[in-house]
């Protein structure tokens, strides 16, 4: 049997990993890492390995399903799921309106260019007060809404300069297992094990001595306390004259504000709260301050704490402050690399921003960020009454059930929905509960284009992939979906009526009005583009996937010096004061800690999880895969606690029950606990369902006043916790 090698790449994750796809009479049968891939160079981690067993799962869904009554689930026809969909939503729609109707799309969706593309149309295209949620709000969206604050536009999130930097501070991350967030660096651990051999270091805060920490130095620290870790060192470059004010003054304004603000938190003040000592936090903000090549990163874990915006701000303020911002080896800038991106960066601002004011969600009076509202309030949008009441919900490439803090309020809100939907190629423990699952492509079996991460690329690249195997069964994707729904909804929406006739228009001309042609104009009047024929050797869509299959790196280095067009404020000035940044300071001095509680609960990363999704996968399964809570060895002898006990840990909100595995590499008075588990039968994925696990977000509100008040984001570290041996 004939066995076609093609050349594609990996979407599980940000790396963006080049791969080669093993295909025998269109079936997928093996992947390996793409040895000629200029960034990857062969290496894929083994999600990436596993994801042939994905495309080949005998638990996927192939075929639309409607649920019956008694739960269940019977196969229909996509035209008897489609007119019965289109008429449901209809009636809703007239009744009332578009604000009746929701959408949910987990972080595979931003993977897909055409994906994105479909919901942000559909959901925009509906008519005014329809509800947009993503897993963003629980991620990042309190970085989102510092860069707003900072630069004007939440689109500008600055990475570090990877390839150049002798100081990378990385707070809140574990980029050796999740190979990057908001930063494309494939191989990402030779890249840290680079800067050391450049003769510089990697420090790693975190309260718990991370895979990637392990590796190069670990600073411990108290869980949710990075912000005062933060004042405390630009306290110590203010009083200690270690800031370029001249240089400083030309980029922002609030530079005295800043200053004046951070003057009360010394270290000696903020070492008894966060466990670093005051020596060490003034040797951190001196070397920052006085090497060339440095960059402070920070990621979820710096974002998912009561107060992720302020500690994504400060993070900024540390770089800019120390003159590490748009410099080479600093915090920098990345680039569409389109003509007219600043100027489209400050209308795109300049509309976020007006949206985020006007725009509140109906619960809570959570401002719209980049659009969207908190997924944490998804249940109460559902069960409370009242206008923009969510009476239909789409749920695409996510499982909020188990993803969004107090998962068991949306489970028990779904059945009182008029309509949902799922686009899936899962029974979820959510999709499990919608009226219709559509089943929908995986990724080798579309074409591609990066879209979203353009910017992120700590080395400038193109790549775009066609599908290496048709589509399973009757799936289609996403993009196929919501454009028939879109057709069949043309009555109902000017938008969609509008976009009937452009489709009709296009067809005249020859041409297909699709997601591929926003991407492919996109390529071609960027960086290294043909500019439609004017530019011989030029990249287009088709000419990356057929001349450069592996991809093209567009330049060495990014690019710095491109400040002013980042920021989308008309002065291209950084704004540092900010009145709700001030509030943030000052609830740090009155925060006030439930009695009862003594101990600090955080995420945890594993190797061979991508959240909840791939725990289907033979491979991903093998071994001891029961999830465990991580604690240290005298919080345990204190509790009386041996390794493997069965533990009973709880919060105000909740209680889990799980073994124990103990360690001295955590900070004393944390407990770490993996997400993504709690596979409780509801779906229909056998082998996740056998391992089965713990939500450790029941241990989460979503509660109004629990919910980050600035981003919306839900609070997910740092959650004060008991455990106790199970008896």
């Amino acid at each position: 049997m004939a066995t076609d090698h093609k050349t594609t790449y990996c979407r599980i994750c940000e790396s963006l990993c080049g791969m080669v796809a093993e295909v025998q009479e269109d079936r997928l049968v093996a992947l390996r890492a793409d040895k000629d891939h200029p960034l990857s160079a062969g290496f894929a981690c083994q999600k990436g390995i596993a994801f042939t067993e994905v495309v080949n799962d005998p638990d996927r869904v192939t075929t639309p399903l409607r649920r019956r009554a008694d739960g269940t689930f019977e196969e229909v026809s996509w035209d008897q799921a489609m007119t019965d969909i289109t008429n449901r939503l209809s009636m809703i729609h007239r009744r009332h309106g578009s604000g009746a109707v929701g959408w949910y799309f987990g972080n595979p969706g931003v993977f897909s260019y055409s994906h994105l593309i479909a919901v942000i149309s559909f959901v925009n295209g509906l008519g005014l007060g329809s509800h947009l949620y993503t897993a963003s709000s629980q991620d990042t969206h309190s970085r989102l809404m510092a860069s707003q604050l900072l630069y004007g536009t939440p689109s500008s999130v600055p990475i570090p300069d990877l390839n150049r930097t002798d100081l990378l501070v990385v707070i809140g991350a574990n980029p050796v297992v999740s190979h990057g967030s908001v930063l494309t660096a494939p191989r990402i651990k030779d890249r840290l094990r680079d800067v050391v051999k450049r003769g510089g270091r990697v420090i790693v805060i975190d309260p718990r001595k991370t895979e990637t920490a392990a590796q190069f130095d670990w600073l411990g620290i108290v869980p949710d306390t990075d912000a005062l870790l933060l004042l405390s060192m630009l306290q110590v470059m203010f009083a200690e004259h270690l800031v370029d004010r001249k240089q400083l003054a030309r980029r922002a304004d609030g530079s005295d504000w800043l200053a004046v603000q951070c003057a009360p938190f010394t270290p000696e003040l903020t070492e008894t709260v966060t466990g670093v000592g005051a020596d060490t936090v003034r040797d951190l903000a001196r070397s920052l301050a006085r090497t060339p090549r440095a960059a402070v990163y920070g990621r979820i874990g710096a974002c998912a704490g009561r107060s992720g915006t302020l500690t994504s701000y400060l993070i900024d303020a540390v770089n800019l402050v120390a003159g590490n911002v748009d410099v080479p080896g600093g915090s920098v800038f990345g680039s569409f690399g389109v003509p007219g991106e600043r100027w489209a960066f400050t209308a795109l601002g300049a509309l976020l921003r007006h949206d985020y004011r006007r725009n509140r969600s109906r619960i809570g009076g959570f401002g719209n960020l980049v659009h969207t509202e908190p997924a944490t309030m998804l249940a109460a949008e559902i069960t409370t009454p009242g206008d923009r009441q969510i009476r239909a919900l789409f749920v695409s490439a996510g499982n909020p059930v188990l993803s969004v803090p107090n998962g068991a309020e949306l489970a028990a809100a779904m059945p009182q929905l008029e309509l949902s939907v799922a686009l899936d190629f899962y029974l979820t423990e959510t999709t499990a509960r919608c009226d219709y699952v559509l089943p929908v492509t995986t990724m080798y079996e579309r074409d591609d284009f990066p879209l979203l991460f353009q910017s992120f690329h700590a080395t400038p690249f193109r790549q775009t992939t066609e599908a290496v195997v048709p589509p399973r069964g009757q799936a289609r994707t996403e993009w196929q979906i919501v454009d028939e729904l879109m057709r069949r909804m043309a009555t109902r929406s000017p938008a969609f009526a509008a976009l009937a006739v452009a489709r009709v228009s296009a067809g005249l001309l020859g041409r297909q009005l699709s997601p591929r042609a926003l991407a492919d104009a996109i390529i071609r009047i960027g960086r290294g583009g043909d500019w439609f024929g004017l530019r011989r050797g030029g990249l287009s869509f088709n000419s990356l996937a057929e001349r450069h299959p592996h991809g093209a790196v567009l330049e060495p280095d990014l690019r710095t010096g491109t400040l002013r067009s980042a920021v989308a404020y008309p002065n291209r000035r950084i704004r540092l004061q900010h009145n709700e940044i001030t509030a943030q300071i000052g609830q740090l001095r009155h925060r006030q800690d439930p009695v009862g509680y003594p101990l600090r609960l955080i995420g945890m990363r594993q190797a061979r999880s991508e959240n909840s999704w791939m725990h289907n996968a033979p491979l991903l399964m093998r071994g001891d895969r029961t999830p465990r809570a991580l604690m240290h060895t005298d919080d345990a002898r204190a509790r009386g606690i041996a390794e493997g006990d069965e533990i009973a840990v709880r919060s105000p909100h909740g209680k889990i029950a799980l073994p124990a595995t103990l360690t001295e590499d955590i900070v004393v008075g944390t407990v770490a606990i993996p997400h993504g588990w709690g596979h409780n039968g509801t779906g229909g994925w056998r082998l996740a369902n056998a391992v089965g696990g713990v939500n450790v977000n029941d241990l989460t509100s979503n509660d109004p006043d629990d919910v980050e008040s600035l981003s919306g984001m839900a609070w997910l570290t740092g959650v004060p916790i008991e455990v106790e041996r199970s008896h």
